[in-house]
């Protein structure tokens, strides 16, 4: 089986700064499966940006030039109002009346944030570079442990969201796409149906409730991948599960 190279402490430690509902094993397995899937189609990216370049470590310029290629992997928005690298492409921001943003300050609170406790998915990240035969300047991996960072804190938003609601009452119709490539499939009516109402408490967020966050999450073939690997990735859990019960 494939292992998500997130471990299910860090993923439940994530889910425990947004909140305080329970996150059931399968649904912890679940979410570092998807969080896997994404930074795997950055990775994979990357590396075939470097190797336009005929590079094979991956610098942040690859990173940059995997979302501007693909928007579905434009996930995690919040990283770039902080990373260094997205910063300095964006140049000086304005608010609406003309004044400069200043950048995004770390805080201090002990809790930690999506942004300050990025470095904890260094392990993860360099254990998913490693899967993929890629290696990494640090800025690099400093980027890619941001991304998974606040993605998964999106995600985890998402999934409570679907708790506190019973199911998913906010789809999309817009669709988005890049040019010179086709556009992405329409948002399927079964998945709709699917998630549009749960069953089970309001106190705990299930492997449903996480597939759910996802396709508010993720969109076009990333999400189907996403949705399809973390299903399995949560049956063979289940089966080996009940196998040792």
């Amino acid at each position: 089986m494939d292992v998500p190279p997130f471990k299910l402490s860090l993923v439940k430690a994530v889910f425990r700064d947004v909140t305080s509902m329970h996150v059931s094993r399968s649904a912890a397995w679940a979410a570092a499966s998807v969080a896997r899937t994404v930074l795997r189609e950055i990775i994979d990216a990357a590396k075939s940006a470097a190797a336009e370049e005929a590079r094979k470590k991956l610098v942040p310029g690859d990173f940059v030039a995997a979302i501007s290629r693909n928007v579905e992997l434009e996930v995690g928005g919040i990283w770039y109002d902080h990373s260094p690298t997205f910063r300095g492409l964006n140049g000086v921001v304005y608010d609406s009346e003309g004044v400069i943003v200043p950048s995004p300050k770390r805080s201090r609170s002990r809790k930690p944030s999506a942004v300050v406790g990025a470095h904890r998915f260094e392990a993860g990240v360099k254990k998913l570079l490693r899967s993929r035969e890629a290696t990494a300047v640090p800025a690099m991996v400093r980027e890619l442990d941001g991304m998974a960072s606040v993605f998964l804190t999106d995600l985890a938003r998402a999934a409570a969201m679907v708790v506190r609601e019973g199911g998913v009452k906010r789809f999309g119709t817009v669709t988005l796409g890049v040019p010179g490539k086709p556009a992405a499939p329409p948002f399927p009516k079964d998945f709709a149906l699917a998630y549009s109402v749960r069953s089970g408490d309001g106190r705990t967020i299930g492997r449903d409730d996480i597939l759910a966050g996802t396709t508010i999450q993720l969109f076009g073939d990333v999400r189907q991948r996403a949705l399809t690997e973390a299903h399995e990735a949560t049956q063979h859990t289940l089966a080996d599960f009940r196998s040792t019960a």
